[in-house]
């Protein structure tokens, strides 16, 4: 128990100043030639552009697409869930009646934990509800602005509901970014193209992001720290809690008298979309274990900026140079945010403790 709480800690440590474990870094130098570790991390980050990007364009085809015209929002996002739900549950099966075949947790519904996750749930339903409706009313090139709040809301939420402080710096970054926010919005409706609905959903988005980090700390330990079994409740409770919405909605009925409701390729698209969204989960894992926290941040941010030229590529749009300015705002602070809270968090590990400090002098 020690041992498994001890290995915990040094995770969490790991994961909070961006670093990763000093003996496994070792051990992996010296097995791995450079250029292989280095193949292997660009070969990671590549797997998880593609898959995010991928996963951003095939939604807005689903969610908005004048060649499908299917508008059901909420029935796109069930469906992602269940994929999702019965993936983990194939996933978990295999790993038991095949060990060795893939390293996945045991999954069993416990109705008892259900319940214990069951507020995170309705944060994560509003975190990608939310989300597919803001891609639904804006363009794939305005996405990333229209979500781009996160970090000011996890500055806020912090103070507010953890009462933790944030430095000049990390506050002048997050200044940065809403006024790229402000500016992408008054450049999207001087351009004609601003859907304010698009524009709330994306702000409720971005709170709901912000929440649902705060609230996953709070119940991984009814999960024994597994993100995917979290993955798994989460989505499972989501599935139950879409069906009245489906039904008060009218979604079900749309869905009904959907023209290509029969057809394998509409299936196809929609099952693909949920494996999308099941792989983001496991890529990003696997880039955060390869590089580093903030590596993974730093490319997230140079993924929204190579995603917002292939979709306006892709479409066909004309954009002003002010309304570049207002994606480099967004994504320049975001940058400048992620560099001086690892800077931040190295300098505060680095510091020695005021205890350990006390307990030198003594044996001195």
């Amino acid at each position: 128990m020690n041992r498994a709480s001890l290995k915990r800690s040094k995770i969490l440590h790991m994961a909070l100043m961006g670093t990763s474990d000093p003996s496994g870094e070792a051990e992996a130098s010296q097995e791995k030639p450079f250029v292989l570790r280095a193949l292997q991390i660009a070969l990671v980050v590549s797997l998880y552009w593609v898959t995010s990007i991928s996963m951003v364009f095939l939604n807005k085809y689903l969610l908005d697409s004048p060649s499908l015209r299917l508008d059901t929002p909420i029935f796109v996002t069930f469906y992602q869930c269940l994929v999702t739900v019965l993936l983990c549950k194939g996933l978990s099966s295999l790993a038991t009646c095949c060990p060795g075949t893939v390293d996945f947790p045991t999954l069993h519904l416990d109705l008892k934990v259900a319940r214990s996750i069951l507020p995170l749930s309705v944060v994560f339903i509003g975190m990608i509800t939310f989300n597919n409706l803001c891609l639904k009313y804006v363009g794939v090139a305005f996405y990333n602005v229209g979500r781009s709040l996160t970090t000011v809301f996890n500055v806020l939420l912090s103070y507010l509901l953890l009462k933790q402080t944030t430095s000049f710096y990390a506050l002048l970054a997050c200044s940065v970014i809403i006024g790229g926010f402000w500016l992408g919005v008054d450049q999207e409706g001087a351009e004609g193209t601003l859907s304010w609905t698009g524009t709330l959903f994306g702000v409720l988005a971005s709170l709901c992001v912000s929440l649902n980090a705060i609230y996953t700390k709070k119940v991984l330990p009814a999960v024994d720290g597994s993100i995917w079994r979290l993955t798994f409740y989460n989505n499972a409770n989501a599935c139950v809690l879409f069906l009245p919405l489906l039904l008060v909605l009218g979604e079900l009925r749309a869905l009904f008298t959907f023209p290509q409701l029969g057809s394998a390729h509409f299936w196809g698209m929609m099952t693909l979309g949920g494996l999308f969204g099941f792989a983001i989960g496991y890529v990003t894992g696997l880039q955060i274990k390869f590089t580093s926290p903030l590596t993974h941040n730093v490319s997230g941010t140079a993924k929204a900026c190579a995603q917002t030229v292939l979709a306006v590529l892709y479409y066909e749009e004309a954009k002003s140079f002010l309304w570049w300015t207002s994606n480099m705002m967004v994504l320049g602070g975001s940058s400048a945010y992620t560099w001086v809270r690892g800077q931040e968090m190295k300098k505060t590990q680095e510091e020695p403790h005021p205890r350990e400090n006390e307990k030198n002098n003594m044996e001195v």
